[in-house]
């Protein structure tokens, strides 16, 4: 008798560590769980602060191209003031929304396209293509970061052999299986470019934004092939917007 009531304590006590071993487990999941949620959402304020620095540093770099561009031809002063007035609009107040849609930045960027065209001869070979159906659903959707075509057509510009007769610029739109296409090519130039000050903060900070914004759902290639300078940007509009659904 004494045996069974000995083997009964026994198991008494081993159920009482185990009980008090599993509230000390819980307590300590609960306390990671905290920790965890303060460390999400310290991270995503870092993240909204470093977002909003980089795109305050956006708008004094395109003013400053596109003024340079201006003041090069005068004598098209009127026309290139009437396409800002159009960029001024997009860069004060659409670009101070979190996304814009595919046509407000699409619009956006034939503007800098029309100013930063100049700089070129009228016979300087420059293709704009648009690859966008006229019914394409995302078009209209609030997917895209505003802004987030300017670097690779402002390097195209700046980088571009513009006194070779082979040279080109060529620029692509286009939505094609629920992701957005940016592909901008030239013909580089066989001079070194001058090195200036903040020189590739707009490659840069593009680069960060993308990642802050986009995450996995964005491919950005750089490359060089026979002499032509190539950059193609592809955003996942399906997959983002599947995303902003699930977290909203």
């Amino acid at each position: 008798m004494t045996v069974v009531v000995l083997e009964t304590a026994i198991i008494v006590i081993l159920l009482l560590l185990v009980v008090v071993l599993l509230y000390y487990l819980l307590r300590v999941q609960q306390r990671n769980s905290k920790l965890e949620r303060e460390f999400f959402l310290i991270d995503s304020k870092m993240k909204h602060l470093q977002l909003e620095s980089l795109e305050s540093r956006l708008d004094p770099h395109l003013f400053k191209n596109i003024l340079n561009s201006i003041q090069s031809h005068a004598y098209q002063t009127y026309f290139a003031l009437d396409k800002m007035a159009g960029v001024l609009d997009y860069v004060l107040y659409d670009s101070q929304k979190k996304l814009v849609s595919p046509r407000e930045e699409h619009q956006f960027a034939l503007s800098l396209i029309e100013i930063n065209k100049i700089k070129i001869s009228p016979l300087f070979q420059l293709n704009v293509k648009n690859k966008i159906a006229a019914n394409e659903i995302l078009y209209d959707q609030n997917l895209l970061a505003p802004l987030i075509s300017i670097d690779l057509i402002e390097n195209a510009f700046k980088h571009a052999d513009l006194q070779s007769a082979d040279s080109f610029i060529s620029i692509l739109f286009e939505i094609k299986g629920g992701s957005f296409h940016l592909m901008v090519s030239n013909k580089t130039s066989p001079k070194n470019a001058l090195k200036k000050n903040h020189s590739g903060f707009g490659l840069e900070s593009l680069h960060k934004r993308l990642e802050i914004i986009y995450k996995e759902h964005y491919r950005l290639e750089r490359f060089v092939e026979n002499d032509v300078y190539i950059a193609h940007l592809k955003i996942n509009l399906d997959d983002f917007k599947a995303k902003m659904h699930f977290t909203g």
